[in-house]
């Protein structure tokens, strides 16, 4: 127990030392810029649905982040520390390297001014290693809510214009956090991150702000391409992917008396083995598809309430005895804000879904706002997995209906743009595929709920 009272006064420490170097950020160096954050969450879930789960769970997470910019005339020098830690799982808890990372390089790099797009465009390069967000972050993300923020290491090419076009492009490795073993993440374990040079990721991406002028003002228009290559290294087994995914999206943000929308979509192609087994040689074409939308309307009413219908399809996998596979794999992107609270939750990602649903959002407040959201999830293929759950029957008989997901999240800052307070919950109704597949805990329910404190500075 004492381990846990030590990271809390940590904790606590690291709130005091950000509030005094917010408070004396007029000493720094002209040139030199430090901001960062330090967060505690606490999470509970009650009734477990992955397979061989059972009982509850819960988890104390510690997040601090330390970034630090330095111009040095032809470049900006940025350095960020990134310290997650994880205590009170037990065996049964799904912590993995996304939950815990103790202190480790989360960006070292460099930016540089570069030649633009066009005419009345300004360019940057940033090298090194460094996170990246792209367009709605549902291809690649910087992570915000989970413990463990993923980075890569490579070069983002960014050209923007004065009306808000864009244009991206990527060519980047993934990092690869370490330590991996379970007893070591358990124990918060220092080790170095080392970059997967086995593993390519490449995109293209271009943003009109204003795509079809006044005949719809304020819809934007982005058409992109990501793709991944992978192969075999000696630390580093992967399933051999060769993917590439072009798409598109249309989005108009919400405002008040308003409709507002958001469609996307993706079809990638390529190939891959069934599994990361070394010893498995057999390639198999890939065909999978994305496809999400939002339409809303933001009433003129106290709270500004904003009700929206949504709809997420990412294809499954048909036939697992041929030479296809067809499931659609979330890589990079983002899941939490579309789908569900995710940490020891989460139960619905971008693979094998079909999930209608209703949204409510809300801003009582300028220091507050709440979201909640249902949706009836189903797989798009019964015969292939409920991924997340890692629940899987090929013969089709267990039915398709994952349950009702209810989702919700209420946001407080405490002191504006410093300290902030967030409380969620989330709820699964098992369905007929929760309560039939095998090797499902076959819960009555699952519910979980978490709150997190955070200073930012």
């Amino acid at each position: 127990m004492f381990q846990y009272q030590r990271q809390i006064l940590a904790g606590l420490f690291a709130c005091m030392l950000a509030a005094l170097s917010a408070g004396s950020a007029h000493a720094l160096p002209d040139g030199i810029e430090i901001s960062g954050e330090t967060r505690m969450r606490y999470e509970s879930l009650s009734g477990q649905f992955r397979a061989g789960g059972s009982g509850g769970d819960q988890a104390l997470f510690f997040r601090t982040l330390i970034h630090a910019r330095a111009e040095t005339g032809p470049a900006i020098i940025g350095l960020e520390l990134q310290d997650s830690r994880g205590y009170l799982t037990d065996s049964g808890s799904p912590i993995t390297t996304g939950f815990v990372n103790p202190l480790d390089i989360l960006q070292l790099y460099a930016e540089i001014d570069a030649p633009a797009l066009q005419t009345g465009w300004e360019g940057q390069l940033r090298l090194g290693r460094q996170t990246v967000s792209i367009g709605s972050k549902r291809q690649i993300e910087r992570i915000s809510y989970a413990n463990v923020i993923k980075s890569y290491t490579g070069l983002h090419y960014e050209s923007a214009s004065a009306s808000g076009d864009e244009f991206h492009a990527i060519a980047i490795v993934p990092i690869a956090r370490r330590p991996s073993d379970r007893a070591s993440i358990d124990d918060n374990r220092l080790s170095g991150d080392e970059e997967q040079w086995n593993r390519l990721i490449w995109g293209l991406h271009y943003r009109n702000a204003d795509a079809f002028g006044p005949a719809l003002d304020d819809v934007m228009a982005e058409l992109f391409v990501y793709g991944l290559e992978e192969n075999d290294s000696d630390s580093f087994q992967t399933p051999d992917r060769h993917y590439v995914g072009p798409g598109f999206r249309f989005y108009r943000a919400p405002q008040t008396r308003r409709f507002d929308f958001d469609i996307e979509g993706v079809w990638r192609f390529g190939r891959r083995r069934a599994s990361s087994n070394p010893a498995d040689t057999r390639n198999l074409d890939v065909s999978a598809t994305m496809f999400l939308s939002y339409f809303g309307y933001t009433f003129d009413a106290p709270w500004q309430p904003r009700l929206a219908l949504e709809y997420y399809w990412a294809s499954g996998d048909e036939d697992p005895n041929d030479d296809r596979f067809d499931q659609y794999e979330r890589l990079f992107g983002s899941r939490r804000t579309d789908l569900n609270n995710t940490s020891i939750h989460g139960p619905l990602t971008p693979a094998n879904l079909s999930a209608p649903g209703i949204r409510l959002e809300v801003v009582p407040s300028a220091r507050s706002d709440a979201r909640i959201a249902w949706s009836a999830a189903s797989l798009a293929s019964a015969t292939d997995s409920w991924v997340i759950a890692r629940l899987r029957d090929p013969s089709g008989q267990s039915g398709d209906f994952i349950g009702h997901t209810i989702d919700g999240r209420f946001r407080y800052q405490l002191i504006p743009d410093q300290l902030e307070l967030e409380i969620g919950a989330s709820a699964l109704l098992p369905g007929e595929f929760a309560e039939n597949a095998p090797a499902s805990p076959r819960p009555d329910r699952t519910l979980f709920g978490y709150v997190q404190l955070g200073l930012s500075f």
